[in-house]
């Protein structure tokens, strides 16, 4: 008789990317409950927050512990993170209502994505396969492009929270400082400005297609 396997295998929720996760929450609590008072203390936890974000990806593929309840809990983290840090800039400059769009954007496309995902029985809301788009199979098939557009995307928020002086900053006053920065000063933010574009061309995208 086969003897039973002495190795138990972990809770989902004890899973290594998991951990993780919990981790990014206890950093994005403590960074946004300082935003005010030490403005780049927050730049540097909430960016760790979402360095680790890759990180948490690399150790599910590295020790084969992707799951369900893993995906939801990063995507949820990710979306509130983000939902925080565009609420805070909505207070900070002048038009709010841009960043309160963008933030609505950013949570319906997401949720419309992974819950098509799931009702379609796919394990992943990155499995788009059998999409005709292909800016949606270049950005999920590809790992660098994601990257960049998600990190542009983030760094452009951070860049603008800490260069925002006063309440009711006017945004457009703040992107022609940047436009008429320092060669390298207008390289970061063009670049992290065509990121953020093709971020945002992408939710919408995800919003129509999974409308049909």
């Amino acid at each position: 008789m086969a003897q039973p396997s002495s190795e138990k295998t972990p809770s989902v929720y004890l899973y290594i990317p998991n951990i993780i996760g919990y981790f990014r929450i206890i950093i994005n609590f403590i960074a946004f409950a300082g935003c005010y008072s030490n403005r780049v203390l927050f730049a540097i936890l909430y960016f760790f927050s979402f360095f680790c974000d890759g990180l948490d990806g690399w150790f599910a593929r590295k020790f084969n512990q992707a799951s369900t309840f893993g995906a939801v809990l990063d995507m949820v983290t990710d979306r509130v993170s983000t939902a925080c840090l565009l609420a805070l800039l909505s207070q900070l400059y002048r038009p709010g209502l841009v960043f309160l769009m963008l933030l609505g954007l950013d949570i319906t496309s997401h949720w419309f994505q992974m819950y098509s995902m799931f009702l379609s029985g796919k394990t992943s809301h990155k499995d788009v396969k059998d999409t005709g788009n292909w800016l949606l199979k270049l950005y999920y098939g590809h790992r660098p492009f994601m990257a960049f557009c998600c990190v542009a995307s983030e760094v452009l928020y951070i860049i603008l929270f800490l260069f925002a002086d006063e309440k009711s900053t006017s945004l457009l006053n703040v992107c022609r400082c940047f436009l008429k920065g320092s060669p390298l000063t207008f390289f970061v933010f063009i670049s992290t400005l065509v990121g953020w574009a093709l971020k945002q061309v992408i939710n919408i995208i995800q919003v129509s297609r999974n409308q049909h």
